[in-house]
């Protein structure tokens, strides 16, 4: 059996590509409601029917529990939890170490654990070993084995399938290498050994980095375009009919999700320990963060060629999620611009079909229970401005276009819809 710990957005998905091909899977949480649904079959992810969920519950292959005792039954332990950072933007890795304090006193002897929550390189084989070490009285690499294999979810992506994305595993020792090796091609396709857990810790941070860097770039491209009269989603169409050397990154309002927000600066925060800056890491952050008072900027700007101040003016925020058609809100730009308009007196609602009402959470709790609208001419018509934060494929974009006074458009959402309403692209 194997005990998958966190059961959100990576170890759920995980669990139930396990079960697919046959395993046994635990899966713990400290969330009872969470494992409660679970257990009944529901699935509290939107783009994981509930019906997969059940078929699992009901064939004895899945089960959820909060109890971290029932380790001691298992083969192999998945660690998959929170890895945020912190107020300073320092990272915080408590829920590892939390879990590493939690599992070991149930570890066996060739027990394997395995960590998959993004981090700096050092994370498993000095962190979690030592917790792991302490708490447990036996030693890594000879009485239990320990490796590190990246997540590499990517939810809202038709392409992102668990089972067909090749799994990058490190592990402590050659035979911890091999265990973790074994574990994953029981039920994933491709398994990419590399020398270390380091190396595969420094995987996943370049596979972010490239992505924030680049969004970073495009980004900062929009403002000095849209300053030059040029419309950067012409110029990036146009880019990648380049069959070479070209890979098309989109910009937006701001970074969101729980990966290239954050994962970067645990590369900068661990750089610092050996006398390196991370320039380009660093710049690329300060764009990405920049982009939501830009946003701000343009709507002000065009409420304000309406004759209307920002303060005391009715926005209506399309779009909470942090990416297109999932329910994912984490670090998502959508409260970042909520925020701040809120901060300038405006009078602000919003509209996602994912996400009806705001959860709880660590960072924007102020939030939440506040429901979204609803979707009808009488309600859109009523504010002074609609800004598109994330475009959903299932938002009705032409009776956005006939309903709103004015569309401030972060995503090109507009691009092709007949609109009465004067568009601004942001």
């Amino acid at each position: 059996m194997i005990a998958i710990v966190g059961l959100g957005y990576v170890g759920l998905p995980l669990s139930l590509q396990f079960c697919r091909k046959g395993n046994a899977v635990l899966g713990l949480d400290i969330d009872k409601a969470k494992v409660e649904k679970l257990n009944r079959g529901e699935s509290f992810i939107h783009h994981i029917p509930s019906t997969v969920v059940a078929e699992e519950v009901n064939a004895g292959r899945f089960r959820a529990s909060t109890d971290f005792s029932e380790v001691s039954k298992c083969q192999a332990v998945v660690i998959c939890v929170p890895t945020p950072l912190n107020k300073n933007r320092e990272p915080d890795i408590s829920y590892i170490l939390a879990t590493g304090k939690a599992i070991a006193p149930h570890l066996q002897r060739g027990m394997l654990v395995v960590l998959e929550s993004t981090t700096y390189p050092g994370t498993t084989d000095e962190d979690l070993r030592k917790v792991l070490e302490e708490s447990s009285g036996m030693k890594a690499g000879t009485d239990f084995h320990l490796a590190f294999s990246p997540e590499r979810e990517d939810p809202g992506n038709p392409d992102s399938v668990v089972a067909k994305i090749p799994k990058v595993v490190g592990g402590l020792t050659p035979e911890c290498l091999k265990r973790a090796t074994e574990l994953y091609s029981s039920a994933l396709n491709t398994v990419v050994p590399v020398s270390s857990c380091r190396a595969a810790e420094a995987t996943k941070l370049l596979e972010n980095i490239f992505r924030g860097v680049n969004i970073a770039l495009v980004n900062e491209l929009k403002m000095v375009y849209d300053a030059m009269g040029i419309d950067v989603w012409e110029v990036i169409n146009a880019a990648k009919t380049k069959p070479f050397g070209f890979m098309a990154f989109y910009p937006g309002p701001g970074l969101g999700g729980h990966c290239i927000p954050i994962d970067p600066f645990y590369l900068t925060w661990k750089a610092r320990e050996y006398g390196m800056s991370t320039r380009f890491i660093e710049l690329a952050g300060e764009v990405n963060t920049s982009m939501p008072d830009y946003v701000m900027n343009r709507l002000a700007d065009a409420l304000n060629d309406q004759g209307k101040a920002l303060r005391g003016s009715k926005v209506l925020l399309v779009g909470l999620a942090y990416k297109a058609n999932v329910d994912d809100d984490r670090e998502s730009p959508g409260y970042v611009l909520l925020d701040k308009m809120n901060a300038k007196g405006v009078d602000v609602a919003y509209y996602d079909p994912y996400i009806p009402v705001i959860r709880p959470s660590r960072e924007h709790g102020h939030w939440a229970g506040t429901t979204c609208v609803a979707w009808d001419q009488k309600t859109i018509s009523s504010f002074d401005a609609v800004l598109i934060a994330t475009a959903h494929n299932n938002v009705n974009y032409a009776e956005l276009g006939l309903w709103a006074k004015m569309i401030v458009d972060t995503r090109n959402a507009m691009r092709d819809v007949g609109a009465v309403a004067s568009i601004v692209k942001a």
